[in-house]
Order: C-alpha cells, then structure tokens, then sequence
C-alpha cells in the first residue's frame, strides 16, 4: 500500500520539524486570526491582491466573494489543522464516512453561521464596500451530489463536526454535476454542469496525497515462504488518485473535519514519443482516459461504456479512500488485530461495496493474514445504510464486467459467497431456493453481483432510514437475513437535517424569532428544546409573528420565480409546494392531475363560488434522469397546463402553476422557508424516509402526504391534527396490486375525467402524453386508488387554511415538535449503537 511515486511526485523524506528557535514563531502564526474588522479586511485586501493578482482598479463582486471565501477558509485551516492535531495525539476510533455524493450547496454563508463570523464579516465587508449577502449569491452550489443521498451526507457531516466525533468523509471531486437542467418547449433539456469553471477557494489539493489504483490486469497464484498458497494482482493499468480537502466547521465548537474527495490523474500525463511522431490525440490518450472516471456525477450507464466507466468510478474512490484510511492506521503502529477497534467505516447505500471486497484483498494478498482473520476484521469494520427497498433499485453488476475490470475481486466475491453459502446451509439443510435467494450471486446468463447482499453479508450492522423503512428492510430483501444473522443486526436510525442549514440559515427571520423566545440559540444543538415554543401556540402575538416571517418568505420566492419564470404569484395565496426528483413512486403525476382537476372545477364554477375559494399557488421542482422517459413526460405536462393556467383570466387569480427549473440546495433555501403545504405522496412502502419533509416542517409548513417513510414519525410528533394524511397503506399495497391485476376494477371516475381533459387537446398535442397515460392502465402506484382520497385531503387543507388562526396553531406546533428530525440526533444513534465512537472536543491546546 504505498503511495503514487512518480518522478513529479512528492518527496518522502523524513517528516520536517521547526528549529527550536522556530517554534515560537510557528505556533504564534498558526494561531487563528483574529475577528475585529480590521483584521477582517486587511485579510480580504491581502488575498485580492496576492491571491487572485486584483487590484482596487478591478475588482467586482465574484472577485470579492472569492477574497471573502480565502479569508473564511483560513479560520476553517486554522481550525482544521487544530483539530486534525487533536485527534492525532488523542488517537481517537474514527469513523469514515464513505458517500458517493455530498449535496454541500453553498459554503460562505453556512462556514460564517458556524463560526459565528457573519455580523463580523458583515461590518468589515460594508466597509469595504461590498455587501454579504450579494457575496453568498455569487457562489455556485457544489455539483457533488443528486438529491436525498448526497444532502443527508452534508447533513451528518455537519453533525459530526458539530458534536465533535472525530471523522472524515470520502467520495469523488467531480468535475460536473449531474446537469443543469433547463426546459425547452416544456421539456426537460441537459445541459453540462462545470461547476468549476472559476475555481472553488473552499478546496485544498493535496498533491502530496495521492495512490496509485489498479485496474484489469491478472491474478498470478504462488507459494510463499511458510509454504502457503497466496495470490497477487498484477499488470493492468494505472491511474493516480489524489486527494482534495473540503473543510466543514460545526457549530459553536473548535471542530472543523473534513471531506476527502478523489480526483483521477494519469499516471503518465504526456506521451512524448507520440506527439514527436505527430500523433497528437494519443500523446494525451492516458490523460484523457483517466481524467474520465471523476469527470461526471453517475455516468450514464445506458450503454456498456457507460457501465465500466461507473463501476470503475465505485473502485477508484473504494481503492483510494482505504489506502488513506489504511496508511493513517498504520501510522500507529497498532496490530491489523486492532483495526475495527480504531477504524469504523459507513458504507451510504451500496456504492461503496466493493470497499469490503478490497479489504479482504489487502489483508490476505498485501498483509498475509489468513482468510479467516482477515473476514473477522472485516465485518467488525463496515457497517452499510440501505435506502431502498425497490427491487430495481438494488444496484447489480454482472460479473463478467467485474472480472474484466477486477479480476482479484471477482474470485474473492466467489469465495466468500461460496464460504457464506456453507454457513446458511448448514444451518438450514436441503433449503436450496433459500440459497439462491441468499446468493450474492444472481444466476442467470450472464451471472449477476447482488451489491446489497455483498453489503449485508460484510457488515456489523445494516439499518434503514425511518421505522416503517427499516421493518420493511427485515421483512422483505432481507428476510432471509434476519432469520440467519438475528434481528439486532438490522437496526433502524431515522434520518435528520441540520438546524443549522435548513432553519439558521434558510430561514434566518424563524431563526431569530425562535431564539429570542428561548433565551439564546442553544437550541441550533439540541433541536428537543423547539418543544417550548408549543407553550406560544395559542399567543396571538406570536402567531402574527410567525406568520409574517412565512409571509415575507413567500415574498422571496415569489421575487425569485417571477425572475426565472416570469410568473407572478400572491404571496396571499397557499403555496403548495412539491420538490424532489421525479419519479413514479413519487407521483408527481397524481399532483399534477389533481391540478388539472382542480382547474376543470374551478372553469365550472360562478363568480361567487369563485371567490369562496382558496387561491393556491401550486409549485414543482426536481430532476428527471436523462434516460427516465415517464418522468420527464411527467415535466411536460406540468409545463403544458402551466401554460394554460397561468394565462387563463378567469382562474389564474385562483390558481398558478410552476415548474422551477435546476432544482438545488440554493434554490430549496428559497422554496422551502415559503411553503404552507408540501407535497410527499409516494405510494406506501416505497419512499425509504425522505428529509425534504423534515426541512418543511421544522420550517412552519405542514405536510399532505400518505403514510410512508418519515412521514409516519413526523405524524407521531406533531399529532394527526396537524398532518393531512390520505391513502392506501403499506399493508395494503399488494393486495390491491393483486387484485387490480386479476379483476377489471374500473378507474377512479375523477380521474377519467382528467385523463379525458388531457386527451381532449386542451394542454396541447395528447399523443405526447399517451405513454403516461397508458402507465395508469396498469397503475403499479395505485394512482386510480388514491385519487379521491387524495382530492379529498386537498378539500380538509383548503378548509383549514381559511382559518388564520388555526392555521397558524398547526404550523407552530408543528415546528415546534421536530427535535426528533435533527441529524445530531441520527449521529448519536449511529455513534452509540453502531460506530461506538465518541466526542473528541479540539480543545484550546491544540488551537
């Protein structure tokens, strides 16, 4: 395990330490700056002008919001290198937290909160001229992450710092984010997302941290000196992984961890015995290729190029992350038997799997362990999240490609099957077909790798991310597990967000309302206390408060979407909003037929019944992936009767649509503060939590939803009152799904008359929608089913947002009881439960 050495590479010589007549000097500079405003700007002055080469002459405000952001991150450095200081003399467990994706957002205006730097940066920056807030939105969003996945990574991140666990995270620099999306003729359109384009001063390279990662090549067998029979990996290709840092500073603590995240270099960069024969595409041939495997969020892999480049992504960042996980252990000097006592890894769903097969690999063919104890240190290491429990959603790769691509790690995934197989045979004898369900690999021509059961097979513990998710997990894909491992290795840790983002900074008005009524902002760290502001429920000075920080967000994002969309919206009216990746199971499609029902009644009614109606602003936002055809025919739609509606004079008064296009952390910092209704609808047992309804609530709006994922617990904390709930349950599911399929049950007649709307031309060419359309003639997501209950839960919210008041006691209540929905919390679940580390506070000595 030994890094890159290239003849560019670094040198590694002995470890530098300062002259004793040094020492003072070092340690005084190294100390943090200081936060008067002079200090302030002289540091802002210094990295204009010697930084980024500016001068007084020349600077603008990305200029000046890249000066602010190098000034910021020199308190992030100071702290980093103080706490990663710490840790190294207190020699702490830690956990490594492995994600493909971190959703970071924006990072100037979360790092001054949590260093409670921001009224000092305010006055100093206003002194130069500039203003803070115009410096926050010249930043572009970090491209690293999707959705769900990746902003729940940032959150727990956040929370690790926060409560001080020693930490790193892991995952890949990727040079473009998954697209932007924009919309042409109603139409989902992507386009690249070079998120780096200007640089990002939040980063450290660290071209000193790099290692080589292996690819293809041959397995050679061969006898060692004590006589026994070992294997190595040999031959194949190479490309150097190095390491960029992204510090994350917690909150009101001297902890600042880190992100590690993998870029791809070539081995060798220029090929010059090319470019001299004029062959100047082949002498960057390397270079280009292995530039590839970081260059963009999940490649598609629609096609076989695209499956290698993804699967070769997965081991690049597993090959990477456990070198540097590795060499930092080894500094210690501590036995390979010490390992999971020192080293708890998380795997963030199952693309980071192969991590459990390359460990294996380095403790038997690189350090000689036997099998068995090098198993035993394994699955005393990971521990593995799951996240769905969709069928199709299981990641499986067939093992031709990885054997082509790791062809040590295929034999390896053989033979731990083969060895587990033996185990659950001979605890349940002659039980074949639970074999073949139990298999981490799937039969079948070619021969597939079950990921999730890799997973489950190489971990201490597996969990889910809310109650019901994680009962479904024990008694459906893993069934067959909990019967052979036990129960208490399949746990349950609910999801959470973090305060400070999602209700500190999104929402800065509630923030500060709320602290003044607790008497400080302990609360940002101990999310239990919201449960005092119950006590202000029924105050109707409180209320109006409340509320008019609601309505001054509504404000906000109604600015916002009238400069993207042109569209002008009420902030009176009730903003109902639905943001999330489209998907069927989360039936954006019945929202958006409820709309058009909506309209269909709304042009049937008189004057006067018109004006007893509630205005409603109906608001979507979310990504369809480029090769999902439904989804994206599902955006077209709402484009299409957006069109309509909102140039409709007899209703538009009533009712609005629109589609937010580029759906990201920056722009649901605007949405979600603004929203009196949110929208999570899934069809029951398939959403594994969500964390956008957490966001909602805590942020003042109440949910419509059915009952799946973390909805159920958010209905348990803030009472059945104070939630609308409609729709088929999970128990019920496959009953109708059976009974659909084998009887000719008619469809809802609401719905009928949507689809005959549709099919009518009124929202343009109809053919267009008739692959979406046909998907109802199956309806796997029980649209027909809950359509009328759906209609109906509209009707109970439009009642209760009539009445002010009450409304007003269910958003506060609401609000008031999500302590549980913090991702402080979660972390304290996982680090008791299933990572057994504890707090290492950076203590003034190491500052």
């Amino acid at each position: 395990m030994s890094r890159s050495r290239s003849h560019t590479g670094p040198s590694h010589s002995p470890a530098w330490a300062p002259p004793a007549a040094a020492e003072q000097i070092w340690n005084e500079f190294s100390k943090e700056e200081s936060t008067d405003e002079a200090t302030i700007q002289k540091s802002f002055i210094r990295h204009a002008t010697k930084t980024l080469a500016r001068s007084s002459y020349n600077m603008d405000q990305f200029a000046a919001y890249q000066a602010t952001a190098h000034s910021v991150r020199d308190h992030l450095i100071d702290r980093w290198n103080a706490t990663q200081h710490c840790h190294s003399v207190k020699d702490p467990k830690r956990v490594y937290y492995m994600s493909l994706e971190f959703l970071i957002g924006r990072t100037l205006d979360n790092a001054l909160l949590n260093l409670n730097l921001k009224d000092h940066y305010k006055r100093a920056i206003g002194g130069i001229g500039f203003t803070i807030e115009d410096l926050v939105d010249e930043e572009v969003d970090a491209a690293l992450g999707n959705g769900g996945l990746g902003r729940l990574a940032a959150c727990f991140m956040d929370s690790l710092a926060t409560l001080d666990y020693p930490a790193w995270g892991y995952g890949i620099r990727y040079e473009y984010g998954i697209f932007q999306q924009k919309l042409v003729d109603g139409y989902q359109t992507e386009y690249p997302d070079y998120w780096l384009t200007f640089g990002n001063p939040w980063e450290i390279q660290r071209l000193d941290v790099s290692y080589d990662v292996r690819f293809r090549g041959y397995v050679e067998k061969y006898v060692d000196v004590s006589g026994q029979t070992r294997y190595r990996w040999e031959g194949g290709e190479k490309v150097v992984a190095v390491a960029n840092d992204y510090p994350i500073p917690g909150f009101q603590t001297k902890n600042c961890i880190n992100i590690r995240l993998w870029s791809s270099k070539p081995k060798k960069e220029f090929d010059f015995a090319s470019f001299n024969e004029g062959n100047y595409d082949k002498s960057v041939e390397e270079q280009k290729a292995a530039e590839n495997i970081t260059s963009v969020l999940y490649p598609n892999d629609n096609h076989m190029v695209g499956k290698v480049l993804r699967l070769k992504q997965q081991y690049f960042f597993v090959s990477a992350t456990l070198q540097d996980i590795i060499r930092r252990f080894k500094k210690t000097s501590r036995p390979w038997s010490e390992f999971p006592q020192q080293v708890s890894i998380q795997l963030n769903d199952t693309h980071p799997t192969l991590s459990i097969v390359e460990l294996q690999r380095i403790l038997i063919d690189e350090e000689g362990l036997t099998w068995d104890e090098a198993w035993d240190i394994v699955t005393h290491t990971y521990s593995y999240t799951n996240h769905t429990v969709l069928p199709e959603a299981l990641e499986k790769w067939a093992v031709p490609l990885i054997s082509d691509l790791l062809p040590r790690h295929m034999m390896i995934i053989f033979e731990l099957n083969l060895y587990f197989l033996q185990r659950v045979e001979k605890l349940f004898p002659g039980d074949r077909d639970r074999l073949r369900r139990m298999s981490v690999i799937e039969e079948g021509h070619p021969q597939y790798v079950r990921m999730a059961h890799l997973a489950a097979i190489g971990s201490h513990h597996v969990n889910g991310v809310a109650e019901l998710h994680s009962e479904l997990v024990k008694t459906t894909i893993f069934a067959d597990f909990v019967e052979f491992f036990g129960k208490e290795k399949f746990v349950n840790v609910t999801n959470g967000v973090t305060p400070r983002r999602w209700l500190h900074q999104a929402n800065p008005g509630l923030s500060t309302l709320i602290s003044e009524k607790l008497g400080g902002t302990a609360w940002l760290k101990d999310l239990s206390q919201l449960d005092k502001i119950k006590a202000f429920a029924d105050d109707v000075g409180f209320q109006n408060r409340f509320m008019d920080i609601k309505y001054k967000n509504k404000i906000r994002l109604a600015e916002y979407v009238k400069d993207v969309t042109g569209v002008t919206l009420s902030p009176d009216a009730l903003f109902d909003v639905q943001c999330k990746r489209l998907h069927e199971y989360k039936r954006q499609h019945m929202n958006i037929f409820g709309v058009i029902h909506r309209y269909e009644k709304l042009k049937s009614m008189s004057k006067a019944e018109l004006e007893k109606v509630v205005p409603r602003v109906v608001i979507f936002a979310g990504k369809a992936a480029p090769g999902y055809y439904t989804a994206k025919l599902i955006i077209k739609l709402i484009t299409s009767v957006a069109n309509v509606v909102n140039a409709d004079p007899q209703t538009s008064e009533y009712l609005k649509l629109i589609f937010i296009p580029n759906y990201n952390v920056s722009v649901a910092e605007i949405l979600i503060p603004a929203s009196d209704l949110s929208q999570h609808i899934s069809t029951a047992g398939t959403e594994a939590s969500g964390t956008s309804n957490m966001k909602f609530v805590l942020n003042g709006g109440l949910i419509l939803g059915t009952v799946d994922g973390a909805n159920i617990e958010i209905g348990e904390e803030v009472g059945k009152d104070n939630i609308f709930f409609f729709g088929a349950l999970t128990a019920e599911v496959e009953d109708i799904r059976h009974h659909q399929m084998y009887h000719n049950v008619a469809m809802d007649a609401k719905l009928q008359g949507v689809i005959k709307s549709i099919q009518s031309g009124r929202y343009g060419d109809s053919v267009i929608f008739e692959p979406l359309l046909g998907t109802l003639r199956s309806d796997y997501y029980l649209l027909s089913k809950d359509f009328t209950p759906y209609l109906e839960a509209m009707e109970r919210v439009d009642a209760a947002f009539k009445n002010k008041s009450a409304w007003a006691k269910k958003c506060i209540t609401a609000a008031a009881s999500m302590g549980k929905f913090s991702s402080d919390r979660s972390i304290q679940d996982y680090a008791k439960r299933i990572w057994k580390i504890t707090p290492v506070p950076t203590t003034e000595e190491f500052a």
